[in-house]
């Protein structure tokens, strides 16, 4: 299972990175140094992803599975409109209310998480358990990673409640440089 790995994502980054190929996404001399087969990240979210939809009758459509197979294929965070580049070439329907329904579809499910900042969808590292969505992304090479820290989450809803509010949701961006860019 991903959880096991060290946070897989795929992104673009804000909409001057978004692009469909890897290729078109803006990478620093940086980012090319990073090297790692993506596919034992998509191999074991799509596993994961039909454990949980086997779990609780779901229907993995192969749309659906698709749009996890590009959203996994690197640590970018990746658009909607580079998944609807990607799936104009197949016959899965590229309509962007399609697309849409299969992202709305794997952020429900904790297959995948969105990052507001960049309008743009991950990879979920832990699909199918409760946690909030903390991430550290790279302003180098624009991989994006999910951060485990309940103790923030804590802190934070501590915080808020010494004000008088009620933290419901929680999601936290943080950008940065990771440490394959700052050693490269």
């Amino acid at each position: 299972m991903a959880s096991g790995r060290n946070g897989a994502y795929n992104r673009p980054v804000s909409a001057w990175q978004i692009r469909a190929n890897q290729d078109l996404v803006k990478k620093s001399a940086k980012a090319l140094v990073h090297s790692h087969d993506h596919q034992h990240c998509v191999e074991d979210a799509l596993a994961a992803a039909e454990k949980l939809c086997a779990a609780k009758d779901l229907r993995f459509t192969p749309l659906r599975r698709r749009v996890l197979e590009f959203i996994w294929s690197s640590h970018k965070p990746v658009g909607a409109y580079a998944l609807l580049d990607k799936l104009r070439n197949e016959d899965l329907g590229s309509a962007p209310p399609t697309v849409y329904r299969a992202l709305d579809f794997l952020i429900e499910n904790g297959l995948i998480h969105r990052i507001e900042r960049m309008n743009a969808f991950v990879g979920c590292s832990h699909p199918g358990e409760a946690h909030r969505g903390f991430f550290l992304i790279c302003g180098d090479c624009g991989n994006a990673e999910e951060l485990e820290a309940e103790e923030l989450g804590s802190a934070i809803a501590a915080g808020a409640a010494k004000r008088g509010f009620t933290a419901r949701e929680m999601t936290l961006e943080v950008t940065g440089v990771c440490a394959d860019c700052r050693s490269a």
